[in-house]
Parts: C-alpha cells; sequence; structure tokens
C-alpha cells in the first residue's frame, strides 16, 4: 500500500503552491517523515527541502432529521505539508 493517499487540491493550496512551492497530501497515519520524502522524491521525481506534519483530529457531527438527532465521527487524518525546490514543480492534473 502506498504511504500517499491523496494530494490536497484547493484553491487555498492551489495558490500556495504557485507562490511558495509547497504542496499538501494527505498520508498514512504511521508514515514518518523519511518515507514520504521518499515516497514523493521518486513518484514525482523532484527534490524535497523540508516537511511538515500534523494530525488532524476528527470532529463529531450531529444533525437532525426526520427521524431524529444522528450523531457521527469524522476521520482522523494525517497531512504532510512538502517544501519542494525552487526548480521543480508537481503537476497533479497533467494525467487527467
Amino acid at each position: 500500500m502506498s504511504i500517499l493517499i491523496k494530494p490536497l487540491i484547493s484553491e487555498k493550496m492551489t495558490h500556495v503552491a504557485e507562490q511558495f512551492n509547497r504542496y499538501g497530501f494527505i498520508v498514512d497515519r504511521k508514515a514518518t517523515k523519511s518515507q514520504i520524502k521518499k515516497e514523493i522524491e521518486d513518484l514525482y521525481g523532484i527534490k524535497v527541502v523540508r516537511i511538515n506534519t500534523l494530525v488532524q483530529r476528527g470532529k463529531s457531527t450531529s444533525r437532525y432529521t426526520k427521524a431524529g438527532m444522528i450523531e457521527g465521527q469524522k476521520n482522523t487524518v494525517k497531512k504532510a505539508y512538502v517544501f519542494v525546490s525552487k526548480d521543480d514543480k508537481i503537476d497533479f492534473f497533467s494525467s487527467i
């Protein structure tokens, strides 16, 4: 199984990627920074400068329906923010 689950593609992350060469990924929760760095360098063929990781805890949610109140829990995910050298770019949409 791959360490990288999916890239974070939003308007904010696209702006940060264009301006500062930083890219966001959702990764496996047991992955270390060195494993993430190796996976990204092998997959995209770029030089990674550094990586910041964080674990975003899942929030509890509730909503009212005709049947009553439904409560649930969102998933806990680990995010990795990858700092790439100035010469390199990652194009997520090239394979579409």
